[in-house]
């Protein structure tokens, strides 16, 4: 499965050093009426103006807003009147809307349509922003006024959402460094300078790496295997990029999409490999070297803080709350996922073995002839589903469809609305009593210059204070067809669609008064439940039923073929989930490296790792590599890429708890929405699930979904 990368960027919440009255005065005069960042967007819910911005607004209106949102932060700091809640964490929440829809815009567009132009601002700005936060929580002026509040709470009678706001504040600024010393704090804000430019640095990296390891021939007969249309589609890949013959893309993960089809070994062999090897080949997009000292400023940043380990600094305001409570979770589940994932790998040697082929299975050969075993077992072939998941029906008839029939929400597409790249469609989104709710932004085709995998965002988060409505987008990298052909897609790509579009929902029915709190800014372990949660609905009768029909004659899948996908959906778990397993793990491994650890050789770290926790099956290899994990090195998973499983957790018991009480019902959808969807952080969020489930979350449906044996494993 593919998960959501969601980059969290609130007025606040950014890391990292220095900002000096230089920088902010040249960036204030470089700043005019005649940028469309200047004013607050008139456009339908405040979304971006793209069809006015340029490349080059960019810059100087996100060096602007931090500059006014600094000299907002000082009026507060600097009040002679008491410290209130009201003048101090709510005036709080209203500085910095410049800065805040100046970077909403440049988020969503660097990630998904980059350009040179796009990463040289990245790169300057990268240090700045990160000196933007440094320049807020560790003002010991600012921090003086909020402690002062926190220390009144018990008196204040705050109603109980301000209660959270003020503990949530108080402790981003402790967990920040605030009570260092001042020589710490200097420390400090050079590690997170440094920080933010080799995460941003890496990224870069990456996606020129990615963009060049992408497989390429000129001999057709090496892409036997693939249909027509991936055939075509690879042809224009390759003219595109003004190259002779075929290109097949990567993706972002360690196995490719091709590899399920491709009959001849050597291409798999060499497809595997790029993807295996895309940043190791020396050179500038060589990763190695970046991540080895992102990993050691880590464990010097922990020190700093005063934690043993940068999981044990990052964890402490994270459900699991302890690396050592993430690891155990993990570690029970690693026996029955590679004892399956063994087992699995008997049967697909024991379909090889009778052809004769004389070779053991490697990495490269795992999809290809798991596809036979799934075809043997369950007469089930890739090829006869595609042509009921045409991507449009798929939105329309199963993602907007169910959210209908849960929450009675409806949409609208809109083209009205500018874009910054002609794929992107806008939808409005009214609520079941008819009132605007939000504007929905989907791009989910492939680009060589959008960021490897799929993620949620926010253009404009909710907040009742500010008086906004949430502009939320979904981004992917589905393959887009051939102009005139139907966009056909995976069963898998199906699950994606769903389950970004839990993170949209999650995002849309934020109902909170600050912005802070609102929609998806929560816990890093709690944010995948609503997306994974949302995915149970792509299999669910009465809505795959309604989407998965025939591109030509509109016919439904019939009865057989759907039964089929059902059987076999516990096909193939074992190595799923030890794919999983071993990228968490490896996370993990990284992130609990103590202080004074040196630079780590990567190959010889990640190899030892592996080992280490148990999941270094020669056939199963982790979904992502050290030198291509932007989760962990760019996307805010550092020591949380466990998440992934700590929500699986709790969405599958939260779909045995919809099963048991009726299934898909717009009773069960609202009460989950006001209870959760619509809470953002304004709970604690263990008890507000408990408050919603009415129990302790459980395993058990997590390992009966997955197909697993439960012994062994527990929370």
């Amino acid at each position: 499965m593919i998960r959501s990368v969601k980059a969290l960027s609130t007025a606040l919440i950014v890391s990292a050093a220095f900002m000096t009255s230089t920088v902010l005065a040249q960036s204030t005069s470089a700043f005019a009426p005649s940028n469309p960042f200047y004013a607050t967007s008139r456009l339908p819910f405040h979304a971006p103006p793209f069809d006015k911005i340029k490349d080059s607004d960019y810059q100087p209106a996100i060096e602007a807003g931090m500059a006014q949102q600094l000299e907002e932060i000082r009026a507060i700091a600097d009040n002679p009147a008491p410290p209130t809640f009201e003048n101090t964490l709510v005036a709080m929440e209203k500085t910095g809307a410049l800065f805040r829809r100046a970077t909403a815009a440049f988020d969503g567009v660097t990630g998904a349509n980059t350009n040179p132009t796009l990463q040289k601002a990245e790169e300057a700005l990268a240090p700045l922003i990160a000196a933007h936060s440094d320049a807020i929580y560790l003002n010991s002026r600012l921090f003086a006024r909020v402690q002062a509040v926190y220390n009144q709470r018990e008196s204040l009678k705050l109603d109980p959402e301000s209660q959270r706001l003020l503990e949530i504040v108080y402790q981003r600024f402790v967990h920040a460094g605030a009570n260092l010393s001042d020589a710490d704090k200097a420390k400090l804000k050079k590690l997170n300078e440094e920080e933010s430019t080799l995460s941003n640095a890496f990224k870069n990296k990456l996606l020129a790496a990615t963009r060049d390891a992408a497989l390429v021939t000129t001999d057709k007969a090496a892409l036997a295997g693939l249909s027509d249309a991936q055939v075509a589609a690879a042809a224009a890949a390759a003219q595109s990029r003004h190259v002779e013959g075929y290109v097949i893309p990567l993706q972002n993960t360690t196995q490719q999409p091709s590899l399920s089809s491709l009959s001849d070994r050597a291409t798999r062999q060499t497809l595997f490999e790029s993807s295996w090897t895309r940043s190791e080949r020396g050179g500038e997009n060589d990763t190695r070297a970046t991540i080895a000292r992102l990993a050691q400023l880590r464990t010097e940043k922990a020190k700093l803080l005063g934690f043993p380990n940068y999981a044990a600094w990052k964890l402490e305001n994270q459900m699991a709350k302890t690396p050592e409570a993430a690891l155990k979770f993990m570690d029970d589940l690693v026996p029955p996922a590679t004892a399956n994932a063994q087992s699995e790998a008997k049967e697909i040697q024991s379909v090889i073995d009778p052809q004769k082929a004389g070779f053991q299975l490697e990495p490269w050969d795992w999809n290809f002839y798991a596809e036979q075993v799934r075809k043997a077992k369950y007469d089930l072939d890739e090829s006869q589903v595609r042509p009921y998941f045409e991507l449009n029906n798929v939105l329309q008839n199963g993602v907007f469809y169910a959210a209908n029939q849960l929450y009675g929400i409806t949409f609208k597409e809109r083209h009205d609305i500018p874009v910054y790249q002609p794929d992107v469609r806008v939808f409005e989104v009214t609520d079941a009593n008819g009132k605007p709710l939000a504007l929905f932004y989907c791009d989910y085709f492939k680009r060589d210059n959008k960021n490897g995998g799929a993620w949620m965002n926010e253009f404009v988060p909710q907040s009742k204070l500010l008086g906004t409505l949430p502009v939320v987008y979904n981004v992917a990298n589905l393959p887009k067809p051939v102009e005139g052909q139907p966009a056909l897609i995976t069963f898998t790509d199906v699950i994606t669609m769903f389950h970004e579009f839990g993170h949209a929902l999650h995002g849309m029915f934020s109902n909170t008064e600050y912005p802070s709190l609102s929609g998806t800014s929560v816990a890093r372990d709690f944010v995948e439940f609503p997306s994974q949660f949302n995915e149970h609905w792509a299999t669910y009768p009465a809505v795959f039923n309604h989407y998965a029909k025939h591109y030509k004659t509109g016919e439904p899948m019939p009865a057989d073929l759907a039964a089929k996908i059902e059987k076999s959906r516990t096909f193939n778990q074992g190595y799923a989930l030890t794919e999983l397993l071993a990228a968490a793990e490896l996370d993990m491994q990284w992130h609990t490296l103590p202080p004074g650890s040196p630079l780590e050789d990567v190959d010889a770290f990640e190899k030892q790792a592996l080992e280490k926790t148990h999941t270094a099956l020669h056939d199963v290899p982790p979904r992502y590599r050290s030198s291509y994990f932007s989760h962990i090195w760019q996307n805010g998973y550092a020591a949380g890429y466990y998440a992934y499983l700590w929500a699986e957790m709790l969405d599958d018991d939260a779909y045995q708890w919809f099963a048991d009480h009726g299934g898909m019902t717009r009773a069960n959808g609202d009460r989950f929405r006001e209870m959760v969807l619509s809470r953002g952080n304004t709970e604690d969020l263990a008890e507000m699930y408990k408050a919603w489930l009415g129990a302790e979350p459980s395993v058990q449906p997590m390992l009966k979904y997955r197909g697993l044996a439960p012994s062994g494993a527990s929370q």
